[in-house]
């Protein structure tokens, strides 16, 4: 099924108030987080390979790598198919990144027709390319594409988050979140930007940097 778009602010103060009356736990987080955010994103091709650039590095690696491959001309889909290896490494890209972006460029993906495919099919469609595991599928679904009830079960922050809100006695893993998940919807998306909004609350008030 194709969920709801969120486009605006509105539209995700109006999935936390759905959480809030029907999930006490909720209402909870939300009156410590105060109101989240939208966190749209671009969609396309750049959005992925910048997913991929992010992967396993800082933010701040992430970041210089980007910026060169900007400079480069090399965030565009056409640019990067016909790239060499010494080009995206000069870069910053690893041999392993290198042949991620090289899989993305040539997987053919119509990304304008994705936004009219059910949830679950973008998702599938994107964890078949190299490189793009079911985390960046799913984090690209909600927010490039803003899909309100998606979830991305296997994200560390997500789950540490349930277990402190849900007062559970260990970390559910990503099969049990995903269950758990399955109550917040229509507004999975918005769970997770509440449980990510919980997650830097915890952080501060345990004294984590």
């Amino acid at each position: 099924m194709k969920s709801r778009i969120i486009h605006r602010d509105e539209d995700v103060a109006e999935g936390a108030i759905w959480l809030a009356e029907n999930e006490p736990r909720f209402a909870y987080a939300l009156s410590l987080t105060g109101p989240l955010p939208l966190r749209r994103r671009e969609a396309g091709f750049a959005a992925l390979l910048n997913a991929i650039v992010g992967q396993q590095v800082s933010v701040a690696s992430a970041d210089a790598i980007w910026r060169r491959l900007e400079q480069a001309s090399l965030t565009l889909r056409e640019n990067v198919a016909i790239a060499s290896e010494v080009d995206l490494r000069s870069c910053g890209l690893s041999r392993q990144k290198i042949n991620y972006a090289l899989a993305l460029a040539n997987s053919g993906v119509d990304y304008e027709a994705l936004t009219e495919l059910s949830d679950q099919d973008v998702v599938k469609i994107l964890i078949k390319i190299k490189g793009i595991g079911a985390w960046t599928a799913e984090v690209y679904t909600m927010f490039s594409l803003g899909r309100s009830d998606v979830f991305a079960p296997g994200d560390l922050a997500l789950q540490e988050a349930a277990r402190d809100l849900f007062a559970l006695e260990a970390r559910p893993n990503e099969k049990e979140l995903r269950q758990m998940a399955l109550a917040w919807s229509p507004w999975q998306a918005v769970a997770a930007r509440a449980l990510w909004s919980y997650y830097r609350v915890m952080k501060n008030r345990e004294g984590i940097s």
